[in-house]
């Protein structure tokens, strides 16, 4: 029986998952098998030796202590594309707010509240105040063609009737085939930057992509053009931002992650990060975690893991030897030596890297004894061994 932990309320679609003959799902869990977790700060938590995974309801894993996890052999899965559709479609939403001044107009019209009789004379002497630009026939620039970045690019050029020009620099094969033949694939992010009248970006947060939409990036945006943030808050240089939107260079922000200094701001629509705030996409996600987590406990199949490489395995032919270990030099013939020393014979081996990590694969008909696999243990850079015996 495997026990699973929930570090915050999950929905109930996980069981679809984790059998109940098998697992145990509870808050309280003391020693968890794995863990499925969505916001909860996980950086001061402490790991007992039996946790092997933990699942992130959702892509960002910036509450999980990646590297200590992968020193200690916990396998840590997110969840990417499961809450696509629903950042996806607010993408949509904040593509008309930028072009038409629709979150100033409702403010106003608030204020109309208790004039009476007046109000339909009011609306229609101060609506041209709020007059804004369609979308059909503008170049809509697509900086990252990932699961939400193709949805938002496809909608775009086929149901909105603009002209759609998307960079990525990574694009999978998967999200090239998804992508309508209408869609211009640019060279680089500067000719996006320099054609385009809207720019969505999609792209992850990291050492290099932090603030990268600064004042020099800016500089190179059409006059007038609208900027709308929907992947992570601190891509944008807040304060070069509102610089350029006070200047005139551009003419509207919209983001799903407010601060201080942006709300109220002017020329800036701010959403309460409800992105992925469907309940169609806590499901999504929940059920795809709950799947990830399964199948690594169960046969050690790797899918979507942030720290180890990608590992698609059936069931076990007979014996499977599952070894986490570190990326470096003469690992693998020092496995195999070991594993010969020790009399295992392997039928069949698969080896995959992942920066700093790997996990070797043994499949055999035997289950090595308790020595050789405590043997095989000692050996410097392994992290973990598991075994699974076809039941």
């Amino acid at each position: 029986m495997y026990k699973i932990q929930t570090l915050n309320a999950i929905s109930d679609i996980i069981h679809t998952q984790l059998s109940a003959d098998r697992y145990t799902v509870s808050k309280e869990e003391p020693m968890p098998d794995a863990i499925l977790v969505r916001s909860a700060a996980m950086h001061e938590m402490e790991f007992g030796r039996e946790l092997l995974a933990i699942g992130r309801a959702g892509a960002g894993v910036n509450n999980i202590p990646i590297d200590r996890c992968s020193k200690e052999g916990i396998v840590v899965f997110n969840t990417p594309g499961a809450n696509a559709n629903a950042v996806a479609e607010l993408v949509i939403a904040g593509l008309m707010m930028s072009g038409r001044k629709i979150a100033d107009g409702i403010d106003w019209v608030k204020s109309l509240k208790g004039k009476g009789e007046e109000v339909g004379k009011l609306v229609e002497k101060g609506k041209s105040q709020f007059v804004g630009a369609e979308l059909r026939g503008k170049t809509l620039g697509v900086i990252g063609l990932g699961a939400i970045g193709s949805i938002v690019a496809n909608a775009a050029s086929r149901g909105l009737g603009m002209n759609v020009i998307g960079f990525d620099p990574f694009i999978s094969v998967e999200s090239a085939w998804s992508l309508s033949t209408t869609i211009h694939r640019a060279a680089s992010e500067d000719e996006v930057i320099a054609q385009a009248d809207f720019i969505t970006i999609h792209m992850p947060l990291n050492d290099k992509t932090r603030g990268s939409f600064n004042g020099e990036k800016i500089a190179k945006m059409k006059d007038g053009a609208c900027l709308l943030n929907f992947a992570r808050g601190e891509l944008v240089n807040t304060a070069d931002l509102l610089a350029a939107l006070a200047g005139g260079k551009l003419e509207r922000y919209v983001t799903d992650f407010p601060n201080d200094e942006l709300i109220g701001a002017e020329k800036v629509v701010c959403i309460p990060h409800l992105g992925a705030s469907t309940p169609e996409s806590e499901e999504n996600c929940a059920r795809m975690a709950a799947a990830e987590i399964r199948d690594y406990l169960e046969k050690g199949s790797i899918h979507n893991s942030v720290n180890y490489p990608e590992l698609q395995l059936g069931e076990p032919e007979a014996v499977r030897v599952l070894v986490l270990h570190e990326n470096i030099p003469n690992m693998i013939s020092n496995i195999t030596a070991a594993a010969a020393k020790e009399g295992i014979n392997i039928e069949n081996m698969v080896n995959r890297s992942k920066k700093d990590m790997s996990v070797t694969v043994m499949e055999m008909e035997e289950l090595p004894s308790k020595h050789a696999l405590d043997t095989l243990a000692e050996l410097p850079g392994i992290i973990r061994i598991r075994t699974f015996t076809r039941e």
